[in-house]
């Protein structure tokens, strides 16, 4: 990334942050730094593994145990991060045979959760890029913490201008933050990324084209995020146009229910529960994960 790509603003020390290169770029950069929603780090106190997604899977109802127990909030509290973090198993479980030697790159990578499971399934590199410096310095001090920050890093940088070089990743992924992109202009930037033969996959909510147009649900979940959600035809589209032909596309719909009806009863709730399970339910919206190889 040159100077001329971004700008930039001095930071801690003698570090340099790039400042968004768009007044969006700079409201989402807002957005997320003065995020501190108790649903995303509650769930990431259970073991140290904070994400910024939803979860997928059953609801297993003996380790809730009864409502009227002392403990149940707190028990609900780690089904769900189990819940999150099955997802999150889920994607990597797509990124295909990994090697030590290899670098990853996570795209909207939050306060790093998924960079952290990443390294410890293949132990390899992990990058990750995010516009928000709170959620960047967040994910390196998880990394030092745990000591493995010479193979994860988070970077403050524009997921659709990286400073990774090309065909340098075996592998890449957005986890739920393709939304805040335009898609054939971040799919160009992962087709370049990437090696050719390398996986890119992709968890992500979408507005279902068969039913005409977003719905309802849909623009309110927009509106609480600050994000555009696509279609789904659009994402099949756009990694058509940028060398990226898809190997699997999954309905996580029916999986992810179970996790938005037991959040709606926690004391986490942020009022935007109703939208994905109404959406969800009528068929206006979907969870997808679609995995696709640079070709």
């Amino acid at each position: 990334m040159t100077s001329t790509d971004l700008t930039t603003t001095p930071s801690v020390g003698s570090v340099l942050i790039p400042a968004p290169t768009t007044p969006y770029q700079g409201d989402i950069a807002r957005y997320w730094n003065n995020e501190a929603r108790p649903v995303n780090l509650r769930l990431g106190d259970v073991d140290g593994l904070y994400h910024h997604h939803y979860g997928i899977g059953d609801i297993d109802h003996a380790a809730l145990g009864d409502t009227e127990d002392s403990e149940y909030e707190k028990k609900l509290i780690a089904e769900l991060h189990r819940l999150e973090s099955a997802q999150a198993e889920l994607l990597l479980d797509h990124l295909g045979p990994v090697g030590r030697d290899d670098t990853l790159v996570d795209a909207g990578c939050g306060r790093g959760g998924s960079m952290v499971m990443a390294h410890q399934r293949f132990g390899c590199k992990v990058e990750g890029v995010t516009l928000s410096t709170k959620q960047a310095d967040f994910a390196n001090q998880r990394a030092r913490e745990l000591g493995i920050e010479d193979h994860v890093r988070a970077r403050v940088c524009n997921m659709l201008n990286t400073p990774f070089e090309t065909g340098q990743a075996a592998a890449s992924w957005n986890n739920e933050s393709s939304m805040y992109v335009d898609l054939h202009d971040l799919f160009a930037e992962h087709s370049r990324v990437l090696a050719v033969g390398g996986r890119y996959v992709t968890i992500t909510g979408c507005w279902n084209p068969r039913y005409g147009q977003p719905s309802k649900w849909v623009s309110q979940i927009n509106a609480h995020f600050e994000c555009n959600i696509h279609s789904r035809r659009e994402y099949l589209r756009a990694m058509a146009d940028n060398r990226l032909v898809p190997q699997a596309v999954i309905d996580l719909t029916p999986d992810t229910l179970p996790y938005w009806k037991l959040r709606a009863t926690s004391s986490l709730v942020t009022g935007i529960e109703e939208a994905f399970i109404k959406s969800y339910e009528d068929g206006s919206f979907q969870y997808v994960l679609i995995a696709a190889d640079r070709v």
